[in-house]
């Protein structure tokens, strides 16, 4: 039987209640075991757990947590098969795309999971997503890649977002087939398509400053997103566009303000709002004079797979025109062409 690691990040799963509301508390390997210790009747393989120092709410994590759980990887990766890393559910779905990117290829599985309800609550899901996240570490067919279990189905990391607040089927992949699914028994409706290999464990050189966020949306401020874009210390910007990658022309201003931007070397990508299809920049006139722009479009990647794309590639030090041809190709499956 395969021997697991489950790394806990913090996050819902593992959170207590405190007079201000659940909070990130330690111990959850003894609560896990004391959960699991009925005969082991899922016939689960063995594990161990690594508590994070200190534990993350992930509506507080940063990129340098993404350093800090690729480096506790690289410390066990000869002495386990596959990894489970538990993790809040509001940051999980940047957390995975960006792992998949930092990690690249790799010859073990690594599985995000976490929980809509804390373990130990009335009708919590954390023991259901715990038991199928180590079935699935156990299984030969799993594939060797970044990937997010949650309620029953297994996702590209990547592709996946968060969806739901109060449903326990939180996570989905929109633009992209499930990896797998768990009923009676566990189904892999395709193969994996990604290369498997050695991992890198670089860590990124972070830089706060370097990637920013421009949403598109009526009475936005044009003075704001031309400041934002002239911001001396942006490397990378995401433009999060209507339908097919439409923006507004504010009678040429805002294309003026990204071409100066693309100009001084601000790598620009472009995906649409829509939970669901693609940026096609050319459909409408207003997305073709993107292309002209400097604009790099995102095909169907997700928000969270484009923001985590922009901060790893600048954090590995990619500046232009290499960093515009590995945005604007797949590089772990996050995107379709």
């Amino acid at each position: 039987m395969p021997r697991v690691l489950m790394l806990y990040t913090g996050g819902t799963i593992g959170m207590q209640p405190s007079p201000q509301g659940y909070v990130p508390s330690a111990g959850l390997a003894e609560r896990l075991a004391a959960h699991l210790a009925l005969g082991d009747p899922y016939r689960l393989p063995a594990f161990d757990v690594v508590e994070m120092q200190p534990l993350i709410d992930s509506a507080e994590l940063m990129p340098e947590a993404w350093n800090r759980l690729v480096a506790v990887l690289e410390n066990h990766w000869q002495a386990y098969d596959a990894f489970i890393i538990l993790h809040g559910t509001d940051t999980m779905a940047y957390s995975a795309a960006a792992l998949s990117l930092m990690l690249g290829a790799l010859n073990k599985p690594v599985i995000f999971t976490g929980s809509q309800i804390p373990l130990g609550e009335p009708r919590s899901d954390a023991l259901n997503n715990v038991v199928s996240a180590l079935q699935l570490a156990a299984h030969p067919a799993t594939p060797c890649e970044v990937s997010l279990l949650f309620h029953d189905r297994l996702l590209r990391g990547n592709r996946a977002r968060k969806v739901r607040t109060q449903g326990l089927d939180a996570f989905d992949s929109p633009n992209f087939p499930w990896l797998a699914e768990i009923g009676i028994g566990i189904t892999f409706p395709q193969p994996s398509a990604l290369l498997s290999g050695e991992p890198s464990f670089s860590p990124l050189q972070l830089d706060d400053e370097a990637v920013a966020v421009l949403p598109l949306y009526p009475g936005m401020s044009l003075r704001r997103a031309k400041a934002l874009l002239a911001e001396p210390s942006l490397k990378g910007l995401v433009l999060h566009s209507y339908g097919v990658g439409n923006p507004p022309s504010f009678e040429g201003e805002l294309l003026s303000a990204l071409h100066a931007a693309n100009e001084r070397g601000v790598a620009l990508l472009n995906v649409t709002q829509c939970a669901q299809g693609e940026v096609v920049q050319g459909a409408y006139a207003t997305g073709a004079a993107l292309n002209q722009a400097g604009v790099i479009a995102g095909g169907d990647m997700t928000l969270e797979a484009a923001v985590a794309k922009l901060i790893v590639l600048i954090g590995q030090g990619l500046t232009e025109p290499v960093l515009r041809k590995a945005l604007s190709a797949p590089m772990r499956g996050e995107q379709s062409r």
